[in-house]
């Protein structure tokens, strides 16, 4: 899978750790920076990582900054995508199985890089299941984005 991979300063030494992680498990890793702890601002790090699956250079993203939030809230305004932050095992599964999300969301101040490893682990072995009442919950997410999208002209 191809993984676009970003962080802000606060985030860089996990986001590193991850890259090699993914690596390590035959990913393709997209690393959209930063590249060191000098301070950079995080609406960058997620317009990056938005911008590589928009684009189709990657099939999905994880972004990294202090708590997840900023990076979750700042993903969220690119059309077509749908991030949120995840600091347990189920919900990085459970939120592509029936959400489809396509960007992992994790706050380095918040969980260690053993959770880290374990929750990039679960989003990208997770499908959309695209069992009916997913796809009806996906459709209305799309219609509202699509409306919003439209009118925002």
């Amino acid at each position: 899978m191809r993984i676009a991979l970003a962080a802000d300063h606060a985030g860089f030494p996990l986001k590193r750790e991850l890259a090699e992680a993914l690596r390590r498990d035959g990913h393709d890793v997209i690393d959209l920076g930063t590249d060191s702890t000098a301070p950079v601002d995080y609406p960058d790090s997620a317009a990056a990582v938005a911008g590589a699956l928009r684009e189709g250079r990657a099939d999905r993203g994880v972004i990294v900054c202090g708590s997840g939030a900023g990076v979750s809230i700042a993903a969220n305004k690119f059309p077509g995508i749908r991030a949120a932050v995840c600091h347990d095992t189920y919900t990085a599964r459970q939120a592509v199985e029936h959400d489809d999300m396509n960007v992992l969301c994790l706050g380095a101040r918040v969980i260690g890089p053993a959770l880290a490893r374990d929750l990039t682990t679960a989003f990208v072995g997770a499908a959309f299941s695209g069992e009916e009442r997913h796809r009806r919950r996906l459709d209305k997410i799309l219609a509202i984005e699509a409306r919003l999208t439209t009118s925002a002209r």
